[in-house]
């Protein structure tokens, strides 16, 4: 279960695999983990349908050896085929994210679960592999004390909810049944350059309201909480699970919980922005955000964040205030949102 010892996310030494499929690899985390593999060493094909993530996330990538994109959907039949390999490792980033989702897409979100989630672990199974779904946490925000509710398949925002929790029970099955080296690792509330604010989510929405000059807008009274992993931190616990041989969940996000508040205010300060703060109703108010619980990753992993909130966010405000693109409509979705506010979340 032990991760190679040799093996630094980082940098420091090459990457311990010599070819790696990353499935959604156009997303906001599938983009950085793709940069991360090429600077290791690593040949990578990247696969994303487009759908929802952007081809210009990868194109910096697009002239370097060892680095070929894939315009296809993992979904479709025939997909395992059409990726020759062979592969040492296959991120799967293209499914869907966080529980509590807006049901844009109900019936791709479950192909993309389901049929996506096999075609890849098949994809593993035939070139032996290490296999790592990027999963999110097992439930959405909820009432204090009370259960998730669990038992519902057609009730509000189910939809990702079923396809993450049957992704999961899918590699579980796989990994107990045929002996595959799979593993699952969940992501909490991960932001930095190349996030998408078409969203909702914090803090890319909160950046793009400033630095456009509009209201930044809080829900409630901004005390609710995240636990912020910057992107780094994040592509480093990735790759640390992808480098043992962990079939438990392995949670990875940040040990800081900052306030919505806090977050707009810093926001605001960096941005240099006159816009003032907003305190909007919270659709969620009363609900508790599920919290990583990353024991397991530091222990077992030796994973540690090292990119203080503050900091990350100070890189993040600079990084959009340099690409300043247009974003497309809101309700837009991504290949591997579970890194932040993206896909269903």
């Amino acid at each position: 279960m032990m991760p190679m010892a040799a093996f630094s996310p980082r940098g420091e030494s090459r990457a311990p695999w010599d070819r790696v499929l990353v499935t959604g690899g156009a997303g906001f985390l599938g983009s950085h983990l793709c940069t991360r593999l090429l600077d290791a060493g690593a040949e990578v094909d990247c696969l994303d349908n487009l759908s929802t993530g952007r081809a210009e996330k990868v194109a910096h990538l697009a002239g370097r050896p060892g680095f070929r994109f894939l315009e296809r959907d993992i979904s479709r039949p025939g997909g395992a085929g059409a990726l020759s390999g062979p592969y040492d490792l296959v991120l799967h980033l293209a499914g869907p994210a966080s529980p509590g989702a807006r049901p844009d897409r109900p019936v791709e979100a479950l192909d993309a679960g389901s049929l996506g989630t096999r075609t890849a672990l098949a994809v593993a199974g035939r070139d032996g592999a290490r296999f790592l779904l990027a999963s999110s946490p097992p439930v959405g925000p909820r009432p204090r004390g009370h259960a998730p509710d669990d038992a519902d398949p057609v009730g509000p925002h189910r939809a990702c909810a079923e396809a993450v929790r049957f992704a999961e029970a899918l590699v579980a099955a796989h990994a107990g049944a045929h002996g595959s080296n799979a593993g699952i690792v969940r992501l909490f509330a991960g932001y930095g350059p190349g996030m998408r604010a078409d969203g909702g989510g914090t803090p890319a929405a909160l950046i793009e309201q400033a630095l456009a000059g509009r209201p930044v807008t809080v829900p409630g009274d901004g005390g609710g909480r995240h636990p912020l992993c910057y992107v780094d931190d994040m592509v480093d616990g990735v790759l640390l699970v992808a480098a043992g041989r962990s079939v438990r969940p392995v949670d990875i996000g940040g040990d800081e919980e900052p306030t919505v508040a806090e977050i707009a205010r810093l926001v605001i300060e960096l941005t240099g922005s006159d816009s003032p703060l907003v305190f909007v109703r919270d659709p969620e108010e009363g609900s508790v955000p599920p919290r990583p619980v990353t024991g397991f990753a530091r222990e077992i992993f030796g994973w540690l964040p090292s990119v203080t909130w503050q900091d990350g966010l100070e890189r993040t405000v600079a990084a959009f205030r340099g690409r300043r693109e247009p974003f497309p409509a809101p309700g837009g979705q991504t290949t591997d949102g579970r890194a932040g506010e993206e896909w269903c979340a």
